[in-house]
């Protein structure tokens, strides 16, 4: 590819032609308020997300199966070894509750039903259980069936599970290679590449993204950004960091609203048909901004993240109608729930009236919220 064109219309003219691999100096530029408007970065990005997306947005709520009990330090995680932050730790919830919560997922026209495990990853015995988890969901009910459980290193395992109906794996890169000691040294960056080849190499689609503002350099979200490209994979949520309490993180980097919608527009605009998510932090940072991130992303958590509350569900739902989206309720998760919430907003009126400024505090998910069929077998 040509060098960098002085221009920033052309440059970002040459990303929209999707055939021809951006150089990392052309993706860097994206970050760089010095030599590329935002306002000219927003518009390249959008028109791709339209492409692909039209005006919908995909709303995903996360299901933890196991809470805390986790042997590495992640530095970025309320989960961690060592951690000071109070949570709501729990064991594995039992089969019953996983497949009861499969269940509300099914019933009320969810097309995906999520599970996210804390822990290093799979071992023999897990990724059996698993296995028979994913085979009885699937026998009831034909939903999809993504698992988030640490590093899978074993071909064989990832095979059991592909073979039992698995059909995605989430496991983000978080950081990049040149990073990765810095935030954690319980494993390393390539066992976390590894698992992502060995679930591809057995047929089972990924899910997996970044964590922005653990001090990584430009050159750095680059480097992710290019690697997902290079994988193919099919949706990335951009987290950003959120500094819970007594977190490990020694340099965290600056984040602020431009800096947010800048690397959501890298990832977009590095990967233009994958489902981008303005995921964790976005509250934090994005606040009222939040409306220009969707011009990039297509996709969004609600009801919080693995451990932290985030925006409520009405303020979220309300968002995303004022800003002119429609919200792809077949292609969510909790349907129900979305319709719910949107016939309470129409009969009442509060689409215009709800604030998309949350706050910015952090609280922490109650067991409850966390464990809502945990009595199921009593």
């Amino acid at each position: 590819m040509a060098p960098i064109s002085e221009s920033a219309t052309d440059f970002l003219a040459d990303l929209s032609q999707e055939s021809i691999l951006p150089t990392a100096a052309t993706l860097a530029a994206i970050l760089d308020p010095e030599r590329t408007a935002l306002a000219d970065i927003l518009q390249s990005a959008g028109s791709l997300r339209r492409k692909y997306f039209q005006n919908q947005v995909r709303i995903h709520i996360l299901n933890n199966v196991r809470n805390g009990h986790c042997k590495e330090d992640c530095g970025y995680c309320a989960q961690r070894k060592g951690r000071q932050v109070e949570i709501a730790a729990y064991a594995d919830k039992t089969d019953a509750e996983i497949l009861a919560e499969a269940r509300q997922a099914w019933q009320s026209g969810a097309w995906r039903y999520c599970m996210a495990t804390s822990g290093t990853g799979l071992n023999a015995k897990s990724t059996e259980r698993f296995a028979k988890i994913i085979r009885q969901i699937k026998s009831e009910m034909p939903i999809q069936v993504c698992l988030s459980a640490g590093l899978v290193r074993d071909p064989s395992m990832a095979a059991v599970l592909q073979n039992a109906g698995l059909d995605r794996y989430n496991h983000n890169l978080n950081t990049a290679e040149s990073h990765y000691d810095k935030i954690c040294s319980t494993h390393e960056y390539q066992d976390r590449l590894q698992t992502l080849r060995t679930m591809q190499s057995a047929g089972v689609s990924l899910c997996s993204g970044i964590i922005a503002g653990l001090g990584e350099s430009d050159a750095e979200l680059v480097d992710m950004a290019l690697t997902l490209r290079q994988m193919n994979v099919p949706s990335i949520p951009v987290n950003f960091f959120i500094p819970v309490e007594g977190h490990a993180i020694q340099n965290p980097g600056t984040l602020d609203a431009e800096r947010c919608l800048r690397i959501l527009a890298l990832f977009r605009l590095t990967n233009p048909s994958a489902e981008i998510r303005m995921a964790a932090g976005r509250e934090l940072y994005l606040g009222d901004r939040q409306p220009e991130a969707l011009a990039i992303s297509n996709s969004l958590f609600m009801s919080g993240y693995l451990n932290a509350r985030g925006q409520s569900s009405d303020d979220t739902i309300g968002m995303i109608l004022q800003a002119g989206y429609e919200i792809d309720v077949a292609g969510s998760e909790r349907p129900d729930l979305l319709k719910k919430l949107l016939a309470e907003l129409q009969s009442n009126k509060q689409g215009e009236q709800t604030s998309s400024n949350p706050s910015s505090g952090l609280t922490m998910k109650s067991r409850t919220e966390l464990r809502p069929f945990e009595n199921l077998d009593n």
